[in-house]
C-alpha cells in the first residue's frame, strides 16, 4: 500500500437519492472508490465505462464499485445518462471525502496551479480496512488491475 490510511477515515458524502451518508454506510460490505476529478472528461469517462463494463463481475464477488468527484447530482445523472453507466457515483458536496481520503492535491497544468482530485482508487473489505490503494492513476489497464486485486478479498 502506497499511502498511510489502512481504514476508513471520517467523511460525508451524497449518495445518488440525495441523501448524505458518513464512513458507517461503508461498513459491512466489500467496495472499490475510484476518486476521479470531473464528470464527462476523456479519462474520466473511459474509466468509469471500464468500471462499468466490470460491474457484473465486481458483484460476482461481492463488491459494490462507487465513483467519487466533486460535480454535483445534476451531473452525475446526465452522466451516468449519456454513458449508460453501471456504478453508482458520488457527490463529495463539501470536500470531506477528499480530504479523508487525501486525494485533494495541488496541480499544475499549463503553468497554472490549482487544486483538484488525484485520480486514485481504494479497495476496501467488509470490516472497513483498506486493502489496497493506487495513486496517480493511469487509466489504461487500472480497473483490470482493481478486478485482479478483488479476486484476493
Amino acid at each position: 500500500m502506497t499511502n498511510q490510511i489502512t481504514k476508513l477515515p471520517k467523511f460525508n458524502v451524497t449518495l445518488g437519492d440525495g441523501s448524505i451518508v458518513s464512513e458507517d454506510y461503508f461498513f459491512n460490505q466489500k467496495v472499490v472508490l475510484f476518486f476521479y476529478p470531473k464528470d464527462d472528461t476523456p479519462g474520466c469517462t473511459i474509466e468509469a465505462q471500464d468500471f462499468s463494463k466490470l460491474n457484473n463481475e465486481f458483484i460476482d464477488l461481492d463488491i459494490k464499485v462507487y465513483g467519487i468527484s466533486k460535480d454535483n447530482q445534476n451531473s452525475h445523472k446526465k452522466f451516468i445518462s449519456k454513458y449508460e453507466l453501471l456504478v453508482d457515483l458520488l457527490f463529495d458536496h463539501d470536500g470531506s471525502m477528499c480530504n479523508a481520503f487525501d486525494v485533494w492535491k495541488e496541480k499544475k497544468m499549463y503553468g497554472k496551479q490549482y487544486y483538484g482530485i488525484e485520480r486514485s482508487t481504494f479497495l476496501i473489505n467488509n470490516e472497513g480496512q483498506i486493502i489496497q490503494s493506487w495513486r496517480k492513476v493511469k487509466v489504461d489497464g487500472h480497473v483490470m488491475d482493481v478486478l485482479n486485486q478483488a479476486h484476493k478479498l
